[in-house]
């Protein structure tokens, strides 16, 4: 089967925390993941800035981990990110800011990509949000 993923909350939320554990269940089943789109609050997920305190698990760097390791599509909604100060290096120039901190292997992009990868999937699975 293949799933596309939506993530809406932050990853201190335990719904990141599920998001991830099914990913990584799902891709050990044998299934696909042809998109996790990252959205709302769950874009703080891939911003470089983040560090977890030593007694929390990092799921922003488990994320990350993941999508590299597995070479999964890891789309970051543009709008949502640029709300939230989560800048890749072209928006940084663009808005003038100092830095960027969106790394590699996350990519920003529109809600667009939200809807092909529900066109693409069999499921689209939504974690989080209000």
């Amino acid at each position: 089967m293949k799933f596309a993923i939506a993530l809406f909350s932050s990853p201190s939320a335990p719904s990141s925390r599920r998001a991830l554990r099914f990913a990584e269940a799902a891709l050990d089943g044998g299934h696909d993941i042809v998109r996790l789109f990252f959205y709302g609050d769950g874009v703080h997920s891939a911003s470089g800035n983040i560090v977890s305190p030593q007694d929390e698990t990092d799921v922003a760097r488990q994320w990350r981990e993941l999508i590299g390791t597995r070479q999964l599509d890891g789309v970051v909604c543009i709008a949502a990110a640029l709300r939230r100060g989560v800048l890749d290096e072209a928006e940084a120039l663009r808005y003038q800011r100092q830095a960027a901190n969106l790394p590699v292997p996350w990519v920003l992009s529109g809600l667009g990509q939200l809807h092909e990868a529900a066109q693409l999937a069999d499921r689209l699975i939504c974690f989080g949000g209000d």
